[in-house]
């Protein structure tokens, strides 16, 4: 580990904290999200090594560090809801978020299986590219332009959009 990568590491961070945060932010909430940024920060630390040397590719690199963050975060949220249900020795009861515009839109897309989910807020509320994203979740372009056609395609029917 140099002073340079440490360097550009900061600069990196700097550089995309905002957006991080915002993309966490959107996912679970302002409460979690500094915690999550936080978590993401130490994990891009410790991986440092790795640090791509493009500014664009090292963005892209911190953010696929915070969807792992993410990642970790809803498994633990899922494993204190399971024993909270066990607790009180119901199953989970599906709770209606709350109205607000765009409840349905997000309702439909919580709906959609996680990968076209995943890929759909990538490209909508991160502004990714289609190609950013398929490198962000690790798969071919191609993939990810059919995936995100599905999702298009079941986004309209659970809408009731017509295309005509």
């Amino acid at each position: 580990m140099s002073r340079s990568d440490e360097r550009r590491l900061t600069a990196a961070l700097r550089a995309a904290s905002d957006d991080l945060r915002a993309y966490l932010q959107r996912r679970v909430g302002a409460d979690d999200a500094p915690d999550l940024l936080g978590e993401t920060m130490v994990v891009a630390w410790r991986r440092l090594v790795d640090l791509p040397r493009e500014p664009e590719r090292a963005r892209m690199w911190l953010f696929g560090i915070a969807r792992g963050t993410l990642l970790n975060h809803a498994r633990g949220e899922r494993r204190r809801w399971a024993l909270a249900d066990r607790i009180r020795g119901t199953g989970a009861d599906a709770v209606a978020p709350p109205s607000d515009e765009g409840a349905d839109a997000r309702d439909a897309i919580d709906r959609l299986d996680s990968d076209l989910a995943e890929l759909v807020r990538l490209v909508h509320w991160e502004g990714l590219s289609l190609v950013d994203a398929a490198d962000l979740l690790g798969i071919p372009a191609s993939t990810a332009r059919g995936r995100y056609q599905r999702a298009k395609d079941e986004l309209r029917v659970a809408l009731g959009v017509e295309v005509g």
